[in-house]
C-alpha cells in the first residue's frame, strides 16, 4: 500500500460518523454516490468509488473496532475516500483463494484505484482526541463532466 499524501489546503473535506449496524455499508455507499454525483463526475468513476467505499466500510466493521467514520476529501485533482476505525491492526491483503467467500476487498481497491490506496494511524475528526487507523483510496478527477477516462475494466 502507498503512504498517505496530505490533503491540499484548497480542497473540501466532509466527514460522517458511521454506526455499527447492518445499514452502515448501504448508508456509506449512498453518501459517496450522492456527493460524487453532485460533482458531475462520470458514472464509472462514481460506481468505482462506491464499490471501494463499500469494501472499506465492510472491512472496518468486520475487522476493526468502533467508532467508525467516513471522510471525503475533494480537490481540483483528485478525490480521496477514508474510513477510520479504532483498531490499531493494519489490514493486509489475503492470499488469493478462488474458493474463499472473503478476502478480495483490498485487491479490488488496489485495482480500481490504480494502486493509490493505503492505511496508516490517524486521529478521528468526529471524536477529537482519539486515534485509530485510516484506510483510504484516491481517484483522479480528470475527465469530469462525463468525460472520465475509464479505470481498468474488470477485476
Amino acid at each position: 500500500m502507498t503512504t498517505l499524501r496530505p490533503a491540499r489546503p484548497s480542497g473540501m473535506r466532509f466527514v460522517w460518523p458511521l454506526c455499527d449496524d447492518a445499514q452502515t455499508v448501504r448508508h456509506g455507499r449512498a453518501i459517496i454516490r450522492r456527493e460524487l454525483a453532485a460533482l458531475s463526475l462520470g458514472a464509472e468513476l462514481v460506481d468505482d468509488a462506491v464499490l471501494m467505499v463499500s469494501e472499506l466500510i465492510t472491512n472496518a466493521l468486520l475487522y476493526g473496532d468502533g467508532p467508525y467514520e467516513l471522510a471525503l476529501h475533494i480537490d481540483t485533482k483528485e478525490i480521496m475516500c477514508v474510513v477510520v476505525d479504532g483498531s490499531p491492526l493494519l489490514p493486509r491483503p489475503s492470499p488469493p483463494d478462488p474458493g474463499a467467500e472473503h478476502g478480495r476487498g483490498l485487491r479490488i481497491i488496489a485495482r480500481l484505484s490504480d494502486g493509490f490506496y493505503g492505511c496508516h494511524p490517524q486521529r478521528y475528526v468526529t471524536c477529537p482526541g482519539r486515534v485509530g487507523k485510516a484506510t483510504w483510496f484516491a481517484l483522479p478527477r480528470s475527465g469530469t463532466q462525463g468525460n472520465v477516462v475509464p479505470l481498468r475494466a474488470g477485476i
